[in-house]
């Protein structure tokens, strides 16, 4: 039996971006038995880049946390176009790159982001194995990016 996961979105007024083109030769999401790997989302609301620049630098830890939420949202939203949000049965593996500024070592708490919006929306089937990686650059010069594994039923 799968979970009413969009009905529990609804429930706390979270709408699901479009998903993004991609940059280059990839698709945004792909599934293999029953397990869907997303790409690496960036944190793109309406069709460009909510921001950029270095977590610890030039963006706060906090709003590098709040894009790690957006990018969350649009793995979350390649997921949806391929196999239905409704289909998710856990939250496997979340994966987020900060690109961060000399001397920041915060990238756990700007992961975070991502992990709590996805322990919001599913719970205990949120609960996921996690890295948090801080890097010198990241695509379109974006503060962050996180990709999202989860089971599929």
């Amino acid at each position: 039996m799968t979970a009413p996961w969009a009905a529990r979105l609804a429930e706390l007024g979270i709408d699901l971006p479009a998903v993004s083109a991609p940059l280059a030769a990839y698709v945004p999401a792909v599934r293999t038995g029953n397990l869907v790997y997303t790409s690496g989302q960036l944190p793109m609301q309406d069709g460009t880049l909510a921001g950029t620049g270095k977590v610890g630098g030039q963006v706060s830890p906090e709003d590098g946390s709040r894009l790690a939420r957006l990018c969350a949202l649009n793995a979350l939203a390649a997921i949806d176009a391929l196999v239905g949000v409704d289909t998710i049965t856990r939250v496997v593996k979340v994966v987020g790159f900060v690109a961060s500024a000399p001397g920041f070592s915060g990238q756990p708490g700007v992961v975070n982001g991502a992990s709590e919006v996805l322990a919001e929306i599913f719970g205990e089937r949120g609960a996921h194995a996690r890295s948090a990686v801080g890097v010198a650059e990241l695509p379109l010069d974006a503060p962050v990016e996180v990709e999202v594994i989860v089971e599929v039923g």
